[in-house]
């Protein structure tokens, strides 16, 4: 782990090595683009990596000019670049603020591998959530539902939402490398990579699709119950008996899917094959064709419905477990009062005279 003081160093360039020290090492390569900005010669290409590409000047009259944004091939480096950053991010909260949790709370291997991963993304899902809502407020998108395909393509977007996506994307890369920096278990590496590859496919998707507008617009809901349930996870981690937690986060889980699958139906079966711009032009962004419309409402209906499958199994085993609990609880406490009852019955058959003996 970065920033961590060891006494006893590993080879260098070992595998340990580079667990170790991979947010000092990572940390140096931001340092070297960041020194990039001093020099006029690599300036150029500094910038293509910390700044957002491709800025529009829209004239809206004499007096008003809109800065807008529309996406390109440069916007892989800066994602390359804010992936390093996200590394960085997610190594100080891991060792300034999670170690030190899971320090007081001596956990076992299995809880302190799934407290780190809740903590890591309850962190981002709350930073996510408030930045999804100050753009939606700020562009009014979530007050008309006919923003999300009116106008399409929508091919250019202001700094925010643009910034938003790209650190989107960001981010989940960087929980590929993470994998590795944090000797995730070999267990849990398949369901990680699932909702990894997942959140990378489908965010990627709507930034390139033009389809910005829906993509925000369902993933701050989605976020904020993600948020709910590993912010429950750290609580019941803490102490096993707060579990209240988890229960508005099932409620909430199945409304963000009939609200996902109601926006992307719309969307995609009623609002874009009713807009003026129809069919398949690289150059003009436009992608409202059937196929690609299809393609993307089976992408979001499988997605919901795996995560519905995977959610009814999350409760059928809560529920045996819970039914398991309480059938040993009645176990342990029939022995009790049977052994209660023999002695009451043992006092009555004494007879007066042993009961003044034992008296006396």
């Amino acid at each position: 782990m970065g920033f961590r003081k060891k006494n006893k160093s590993p080879p260098v360039l070992s595998h340990e090595f580079v667990i170790q020290n991979h947010a000092d090492m990572v940390s140096c390569v931001a340092m070297v683009i960041l020194l990039g900005l001093m020099f006029e010669v690599t300036a150029k290409f500094a910038i293509m990596f910390i700044t957002v590409q491709y800025n529009v000047t829209q004239v809206v009259d004499e007096k008003t000019e809109l800065n807008l944004y529309q996406y390109g091939p440069k916007d892989v480096a800066t994602v390359f670049f804010y992936l390093l950053i996200a590394i960085i991010l997610h190594a100080l909260i891991q060792e300034y603020i999670l170690d030190k949790m899971n320090r007081r709370l001596h956990l076992s291997k299995t809880k302190h591998s799934k407290f780190n991963e809740s903590g890591q993304l309850a962190a981002f899902y709350l930073f996510s959530f408030i930045w999804g809502c100050s753009i939606l407020t700020a562009e009014d998108f979530a007050t008309n539902p006919t923003f999300l395909w009116e106008g399409y393509p929508h091919t250019q977007m202001v700094f925010q939402v643009k910034f938003f996506y790209i650190c989107q994307i960001a981010y989940w890369l960087h929980a590929l490398p993470e994998l590795y920096f944090q000797k995730v278990r070999k267990e849990d590496i398949p369901r990680q990579l699932y909702y990894i590859c997942l959140y990378v496919v489908h965010i990627t998707g709507a930034y390139v699709l033009n389809l910005h507008r829906l993509g925000l617009v369902l993933l701050v809901p989605h976020y904020l119950v993600e948020l709910l349930f590993h912010a429950s996870r750290l609580f019941y981690f803490s102490d096993e008996n707060k579990q209240k937690g988890f229960t508005l986060w099932a409620l909430l889980f199945v409304i963000a899917r009939l609200l996902t699958l109601t926006l992307s139906v719309l969307t995609f079966g009623f609002g874009l094959p009713r807009t003026e711009n129809q069919g398949f032009s690289l150059a003009d962004g436009n992608f409202n064709v059937l196929t690609i419309r299809m393609t993307c409402l089976a992408a979001i209906c499988l997605t919901q419905a795996w995560m519905m499958w995977k959610f009814i199994n999350f409760q059928l085993k809560k529920w045996r477990e819970h039914s398991q609990n309480q059938a040993s609880k009645k176990k342990t406490q029939s022995p009790k009062r049977g052994a209660a009852n023999g002695v009451v019955k043992s006092e009555e058959k004494t007879s007066p005279r042993a009961r003044k003996a034992k008296a006396s």
